[in-house]
């Protein structure tokens, strides 16, 4: 919808009313731009009269639909399609159950520095401490370790990308 205009849209012998069309175009791209919420199951249930002169069907519907997409994806996290919510003691187990390779030979991240950032999510979502967001995930910085133990940096920052959905789920 960003930068898409309706006067691209072709206009058939007989298709959607051009008024009708234009008015829930700007509706959306008021919504995307911060103006009154609209779902995508709002701008599905919108029907467009026939008429002659009109906007072509086929065309619309294929703006809508991408439309729908965008304030899909522009709405809260947790009410975006395919992202079921995560229950706050199933995070906790799973990130207590977290397993890191890692050596003494290589360069990885200080286990303490992860272990105790770990330790604070769980805090968080105990309500023992505040709690962490997941830009604090991603803003986590740990010491690098050359000699001694260290956890795989790799593991660890694909371990942190999961978290950070995870949080932004519940």
């Amino acid at each position: 919808m960003r930068g898409k205009k309706a006067n691209r849209l072709p206009v058939v012998l007989r298709g959607y009313d051009r008024a009708q069309v234009d008015g829930l175009l700007e509706e959306i791209s008021g919504a995307l731009n911060g103006g009154a919420p609209l779902t995508g199951d709002e701008v599905r249930s919108r029907r467009f009269d026939i008429v002659l002169r009109g906007y072509d069907p086929h065309a619309v519907d294929e703006l809508v639909s991408e439309c729908i997409r965008e304030l899909q994806a522009a709405g809260p996290v947790n009410q975006r399609a395919g992202r079921p919510r995560v229950h706050p003691a199933w995070l906790i187990s799973w990130i207590e159950n977290a397993r890191f390779p890692g050596g003494r030979l290589r360069v990885g991240y200080d286990v303490r520095d992860v272990d105790g950032f770990l330790e604070r999510v769980i805090a968080g979502l105990r309500g023992t401490a505040p709690p962490v967001t997941p830009a604090d995930v991603r803003a986590s910085v740990f010491r690098m370790i050359r000699l001694g133990p260290g956890y795989d940096v790799q593991e660890v920052d694909a371990f942190l990308a999961q978290l950070t959905d995870a949080l932004e789920r519940r």
